[in-house]
Order: C-alpha cells, then sequence, then structure tokens
C-alpha cells in the first residue's frame, strides 16, 4: 500500500511538471492546446468543402473531418508524446523513487484528459451548429479510445526505449510513419477504396481505429471491413511487445 501512495504521489507531481513544461504556467498555454486542434480542423473543413459538394457521410463536413482527425489523434498524439518521455526526463530518473514507467504514466494520463478535453469542446461545438444532433453510439466510440490508448502506450514504451538507445532510429521512425495520416482514413472512408488498395488501408489498425470512431456518430456507417477481432489482437499484440521491452530495458534507460 505504502508503494502505491508512493508511486500515486511521484506520477501526480510529474504530471503537474509536464504541465508547466508543456503549457507554461499560465492558463493561455492549455488553452491554446486545446484551440489549435478546433482551428486545423475549421481550416480543413473550409478547403474540403470548397473542393467538393457533400461528404462521405452525412451532410456535415466539419462533422466528418473532425470524426476522422479527432479519431486518428486518439493515437497519434499519444504515441507522439510518450516517445519522448524518458528521454525528456532523464535528470529526474537519477532519483530513486522516480522510475522510467512514472514518466510514461504521467504522460500518458495528460494527453489522455487533454484530447478528451479536446473531444469534448469540439464536438460540442459541431453540434450546436447542426440542426440534427446524431445519435451518440457512446460503447464504439469509448472502443475506439480503448484500442488507440492500446496501441499508442504499446508503441510509446517501444519507442522511449529505442528513442534514447538509437538517434537513427528515431529519425527513420519519423519518415516512415509521416505518411500514416493520409493512409489512415482521416479525409475518406477505406472501406469504399477499390481493391486491393483497400486491403491495404485496413490492415492498418490506426484506420480501423478511425472507422470504430465514426461509426459512433453515423448510426448509418456500415464500416465493411472493421473488424473488433483484428483490432482487439494487434493492440494486444503491440502492447505486450511495447511493455516487454520497456520492462527489460529499465535499467539501460536509467543508466544511458
Amino acid at each position: 500500500m505504502k508503494l502505491l501512495i508512493t508511486y500515486g504521489r511521484v506520477v501526480a507531481a510529474m504530471i503537474v511538471r509536464e504541465m508547466s513544461t508543456r503549457f507554461g504556467r499560465k492558463p493561455g498555454g492549455y488553452i491554446w492546446a486545446l484551440l489549435e486542434p478546433a482551428g486545423y480542423i475549421a481550416m480543413m473543413t473550409v478547403i474540403f468543402g470548397a473542393i467538393a459538394r457533400a461528404p462521405a457521410l452525412g451532410t456535415s463536413f466539419v462533422l466528418f473531418f473532425a470524426t476522422g482527425y479527432l479519431g486518428y489523434q486518439l493515437y497519434q498524439a499519444k504515441v507522439a508524446y510518450l516517445s519522448a518521455s524518458v528521454k525528456a526526463n532523464k535528470p529526474l530518473l537519477s532519483y530513486p523513487n522516480v522510475a522510467p514507467i512514472d514518466a510514461v504514466t504521467a504522460r500518458y494520463i495528460l494527453q489522455a484528459l487533454t484530447s478528451a478535453l479536446v473531444a469534448v469542446m469540439v464536438f460540442s461545438t459541431i453540434f450546436l451548429a447542426l440542426r440534427h444532433i446524431p445519435e451518440i453510439n457512446w460503447p464504439r466510440i469509448l472502443e475506439a479510445e480503448m484500442y488507440a490508448g492500446m496501441l499508442a502506450l504499446g508503441m510509446g514504451m517501444f519507442n522511449s526505449v529505442m528513442f534514447v538507445k538509437s538517434a537513427l532510429y528515431e529519425q527513420v521512425y519519423g519518415i516512415v510513419t509521416r505518411p500514416m495520416f493520409l493512409l489512415s482514413g482521416v479525409f475518406f472512408l477505406p472501406d469504399t477504396m477499390p481493391h486491393p488498395y483497400r486491403d491495404f488501408l485496413l490492415c492498418n489498425p490506426i484506420c480501423q481505429v478511425i472507422m470504430l470512431f465514426r461509426s459512433g456518430f453515423y448510426p448509418e456507417y456500415r464500416a465493411i471491413g472493421l473488424s473488433e477481432s483484428y483490432l482487439a489482437i494487434c493492440s494486444a499484440v503491440i502492447l505486450a511487445i511495447g511493455m516487454t521491452v520497456f520492462t527489460l530495458s529499465k535499467k539501460t534507460l536509467r543508466n544511458d
């Protein structure tokens, strides 16, 4: 019990430190973190609204793009923040009560809360502007968040080790994953793509997360090709690999 209390205090202290470092000591820093995604969604909605006559689902461009972008951010925002958790907090690991997992836990909690606040703010604003509020399927949305969190945690823990061990891996990872935003179904419906491109896209678990997330906002969306069993297996495997690599590298992370 004492160990859990100590762990909780360390994580809480690191969350406060992360907030101060990331957003500054003034409220404006955190407010900007909430407004930035909303501004990006608004800008992209205007651009795609001028190009196309109607979105691939429903009648609202902003809702369609928001479900894709925020669905993608469920994974991407977490993994980007977690990947640098150990590297950014290296000086703190010299303290006996601070472990590498504390840095990962603190960043995960902070990013999960930030993403949730962003989603609530963005969708609340969108729903106020819509004539008809869609029927929300909360279990589907929460499932998408759960699988995205598992994928991000596993990949983030793996990256946090590799970023410390190899600068080359960090550069290669950034280059390889850069097209992921365009290939994950943020701007389109992967299940409407022609064969064999559709099968290739559906192998991407992030693409599956976005489809699952979107289906929570569009009751009419059939999401052909969505496999929750495949998504669950991918999430569990990546999480297990990340945790194993991270656990086996604890001494290395402290000493490097």
